[in-house]
């Protein structure tokens, strides 16, 4: 199964934000939901099929856990599209320092960086 199909059902996204801190029970992770344990189980095993968890019996007990290296396709997908933004320089956010320092300064001198800015109607009237 493909991972991103997999990470369509909100009810597996949310097993997998609670397998991000480690394995778990079947129980356990239905006693989060309000649908059956076996629901919860059919979610698990399309989870594993598409890479996203690894189960391990442990006697009569499953224990399953995050796949980190599943998520692999969806990492890939994201660099792509957030790789595509223009990096903010240094000197921009130096800018940005300055320009809220002066603000800060100017309303607490009683004055304002530019006539009307920041002024109620009454104010302005």
């Amino acid at each position: 199964m493909d991972p991103f199909i997999a990470l369509a059902d909100p009810v597996r996204r949310d097993l997998l934000r609670a397998l991000a801190s480690g394995p778990a029970r079947v129980v356990d992770l239905a006693a989060r939901h309000p649908i059956s344990r076996p629901a919860v189980s059919k979610h698990l095993r399309l989870l594993t099929e598409a890479g996203l968890v690894t189960v391990e019996d442990r006697g009569r007990e499953r224990h399953y856990a995050l796949a980190r290296p599943g998520l692999a396709p969806v990492h890939t997908l994201l660099d792509e599209i957030g790789g595509h933004r223009p990096p903010i320089s240094e000197s921009a956010f130096d800018a940005l320092d300055l320009e809220v320092r002066r603000t800060v300064h100017d309303r607490r001198a009683g004055t304002e960086a530019a006539p009307g800015i920041g002024r109620t109607q009454e104010e302005s009237a």
